[in-house]
């Protein structure tokens, strides 16, 4: 016999007729939501039978409202807006486990929040919304001894975090007295980070608030805030890991951080701390070298694009430019390209600051300014190593720029980045710099400019319909809009609500033709030469967005955010 579905379940249970089960159906077509909740939204079943029917259907424990009084305990850790938020209260600490109260038991991501946020593990319990509501009122928000004691509980935990051998034996003698609970602390804000496959972490001081956040899929979202008495314990504990000076308080400061995730994985985080007018700014930013082991097809790049990119770093000689804003992957762009070029046969020197990642058969400088190895320095003594491939981590000025335009004339492929905003004003902006039109004309091979758009969550994107002019205002041809089928974000548990889950790239591939070398040594804008570069059958990034928006990998939104016509 086949089981009940949670709708006639419901309406056996609760003895509905058939004019509630319709007004019901109205309810979550409008609200997209599940039957039990669209039963309670219309009000055809009050919040007590709602609390004992979820009961029921998914084996929870029922708290009387009188039952919640909420632990002092937590509250440093959790204010009341918080747990007002998440329609969640706290009656009972216990053993590793933070006892709940919760009205719909199956908000994940609130548990997953208050998992990471006491370092304790959620008990669910079913209340009703309005006893829960009570509960939160009486809540005592004072900081209380207690959170230490909770804390302390925390540390007794296997987070399976591991520094090398070298960063233990720096950190224990000043890890010794009473920085358990730190310890742990910092711990918990990596391993979430790593969980959550943020790219950042940002613990910021402010007045009267410290508080993290971490960069998801490109876009910032505040995690924690941690009791500010822990704010300059937690300062210096990743200062101690990172090998930086604890009492310079004045300076910025960067180091790495190197950590080993329970399936054996190294993990490097870059970390830079900068003082701010109520304490050190600390932005952890993850090196994870797995994202160099893909080829450049599956980083976002177009057939057609990769083929002219692929083209152009395999010439013995010239210059290769890639562009783009800060964060943009133009570092994974060159280290997938050195990558591939790497061979026992080639020698390979590069310039970066910092250093991101360490490639094997690789010979790489850190630029350090202080002490005069600037890229320009770095370069100058390159050519004086017999180099086949010269990497620079970037043109910043016209010195840097000159020497490497002479290496890519000399017999030597440079590959380097450049801030600009598409691939046609690289060309125009190396002339701005000082370099004569003849050389940026005989050196440079192509410029790879892109962007990074956020991955609609495959497990709730929903259809959306555009209309033909709105399609044709962001520049899809009229032979595409029959064939083109339109997504939106709508959120899940899966992506936190979110709509989208990881990133994928949007490049424009420019490659120096005869005709456009020609352009070049007239002195054309940057207008001229996009479009001989687009009739020559370039693909712009706002093309390369819509190709990946017609095959439903993102919204119009995120193409519409990231790039212009």
């Amino acid at each position: 016999m086949n089981e009940l579905s949670p709708a006639s379940r419901l309406t056996r249970w609760a003895g509905l007729d058939e004019k509630q089960v319709r007004i019901i159906r109205e309810e979550q077509s409008r609200q997209k939501v599940d039957f039990a909740r669209a039963a309670l939204s219309s009000r055809v079943i009050t919040e007590q039978q709602y609390r004992d029917f979820m009961a029921m259907t998914m084996g929870l424990p029922v708290v009387e409202p009188d039952a919640l009084t909420a632990p002092a305990k937590v509250m440093e850790i959790m204010d009341r807006a918080r747990w007002n938020r998440y329609q969640t209260a706290p009656f009972y600490v216990h053993n590793q486990k933070i006892y709940l109260a919760c009205f719909e038991p199956d908000n994940i991501t609130a548990l997953d929040d208050i998992r990471f946020m006491t370092g304790l593990d959620p008990v669910v319990h079913l209340a009703t919304r309005s006893s829960i509501s009570k509960a939160i009122d009486r809540l005592q928000e004072k900081a209380g001894d207690d959170f230490e004691d909770l804390l302390a509980d925390m540390a007794a935990r296997d987070l399976s975090i591991s520094e090398d051998e070298a960063q233990r034996e720096e950190t224990s003698t000043l890890e010794a007295a009473s920085q358990v609970p730190v310890v742990k602390m910092v711990n918990l804000i990596i391993i979430e980070a790593l969980k959550k496959k943020a790219s950042d972490i940002h613990i910021e001081p402010y007045e009267k608030d410290f508080r993290v956040r971490m960069r998801l899929d490109g876009m910032l979202k505040e995690v924690m805030r941690p009791p500010m008495p822990m704010k300059n314990s937690i300062i210096s504990r990743i200062k101690i890991m990172s090998h930086l000076n604890i009492a310079e308080k004045r300076l910025p400061q960067d180091g790495r951080i190197k950590v080993r995730t329970p399936d054996g994985k190294d993990i490097e985080f870059r970390v830079s701390i900068l003082p701010t007018l109520f304490g050190e700014k600390v932005v952890m930013r993850v090196l994870d070298k797995s994202v160099l082991e893909v080829d450049m097809i599956k980083l976002g790049l177009e057939k057609k694009s990769f083929m002219a990119f692929e083209k152009a770093i395999q010439k013995p000689y010239g210059m290769v430019l890639v562009t783009g804003p800060t964060g943009s992957g133009k570092t994974t762009s060159l280290y997938s390209a050195i990558m591939e070029l790497n061979s026992e046969a080639v020698n390979i020197s590069t310039a970066e600051d910092p250093v991101e990642f360490s490639l094997k058969g690789v010979n790489q400088v850190q630029v350090l300014e202080d002490v005069g190895l600037s890229f320009a320095s770095a370069l100058r003594s390159f050519l004086r190593q017999d180099p086949d491939i010269i990497l620079v981590g970037e043109i910043r000025d016209l010195e840097t720029a000159e020497i490497a335009v002479k290496a890519a004339l000399t017999g030597h492929l440079v590959l380097a980045t450049l801030h600009t905003n598409d691939a046609a004003s690289t060309l125009t902006r190396m002339i701005n710099m000082g370099i004569d039109n003849f050389l940026v004309a005989s050196s440079v091979n192509a410029i790879m400019s892109q962007r990074l758009v956020r991955r609609l969550c495959p497990a709730c994107k929903t259809s959306h319909e555009l209309d033909e002019q709105a399609l044709l205002e962001m520049g899809m041809s009229g032979n595409d809009l029959q064939k083109a089928k339109v997504f939106q974000a709508h959120g899940c548990d899966e992506c936190n609500q979110t709509g989208y889950r990881g990133r994928t790239g949007l490049y424009e591939v420019l490659t120096v033709s005869p005709r456009i070398q020609e352009q070049i040594l007239a002195g054309s804008g940057e207008l001229d030469l996009r479009k001989t570069a687009l009739e020559e059958g370039m693909i712009t990034m706002r093309q390369s967005g819509l190709i990946k928006m017609a095959q439903g990998l993102t919204s119009a939104q995120e193409v519409l955010r990231t790039t212009t016509i």
